[in-house]
């Protein structure tokens, strides 16, 4: 009777053990929003490799033609363009420039999309465009996220501008086993990966530098401690219980 006791006791503590708290699936629930410091403005900064599509306006439509080039495919035998024309894109290299029609080449990496604009007046207005009216989109403006979410995966954001509280939404949120404490923001600056972390638990995250993301960014969701434990122990439970059966056979054997 004593012995049952003792085995339901160590059952009790092995499932509370493996219960998960409260605290440590809650968002939101430490410190208080510094309004100070929470900023709604977010600017995009062009980065190589980045994909522009360039739309340049104007009252007369004939000026602004050889700057709005279409994008076609051709057929190699008839030389005929095949397919629905497209708006031109333009690559950021990785010196920061891009290669634009009649003007050349002209450097955009690092600017925001008003310098931008205002980078690319100065160069078609007066002499190749009168007051011309500009416009610059990002084509391949992707985020990802991986590890312990519902819906990993890269996803295009067509208005540019996302939170990695939306980012998240966008992955179907975490699963109960990620990590709510470690999320990790991994970002291009300058040439280099630099890693931000982020606590889902703590209000602090409406001003941190990493609330909005960027193009490319990659956001990465940790397992907890008992989840990578548990997968390990499934992928071992052949072995385990092989050992056991020896074990109880030898003991058996032993003990006769």
């Amino acid at each position: 009777m004593q012995k049952a006791k003792k085995i339901v006791l160590l059952i009790f503590l092995v499932v509370l053990s493996s219960c998960v708290s409260k605290k440590e699936i809650t968002y939101f629930q430490y410190d208080e929003i510094e309004q100070a410091k929470v900023s709604n403005s977010y600017k995009t900064i062009f980065k190589p490799d980045d994909l522009l599509q360039i739309t340049v306006s104007a009252i007369d439509f004939e000026t602004v033609k050889p700057f709005n080039l279409p994008a076609v495919s051709f057929a190699t035998t008839t030389d005929r363009a095949i397919g629905t024309p497209q708006q031109q894109t333009y690559l950021i290299d990785n010196n920061g420039y891009i290669d634009f029609p009649v003007i050349g080449k002209l450097k955009l990496g690092g600017l925001t999309r008003d310098e931008s604009i205002a980078a690319l007046k100065s160069k078609l207005d007066p002499d190749y465009v009168k007051n011309p009216t500009i416009n610059i989109r990002i084509a391949n403006y992707t985020i990802t996220v991986l590890g312990d979410v519902r819906n990993p995966g890269t996803y295009t954001i067509p208005n540019e501008r996302i939170t990695i509280l939306e980012a998240i939404g966008l992955a179907g949120d975490l699963n109960i086993t990620g990590k709510r404490n470690t999320i990790k923001v991994f970002r291009e600056i300058d040439g280099k990966k630099i890693k931000f972390d982020i606590d889902l638990r703590s209000n602090k995250i409406f001003t941190s530098p990493v609330y909005y993301l960027q193009q490319n960014d990659l956001v990465y969701v940790d397992q907890n401690k008992s989840s990578s434990q548990d997968a390990a122990f499934n992928r071992n439970t052949g072995l385990f219980v092989s050992i056991g059966s020896i074990l109880v056979s030898l003991i058996a054997v032993l003990t006769r």
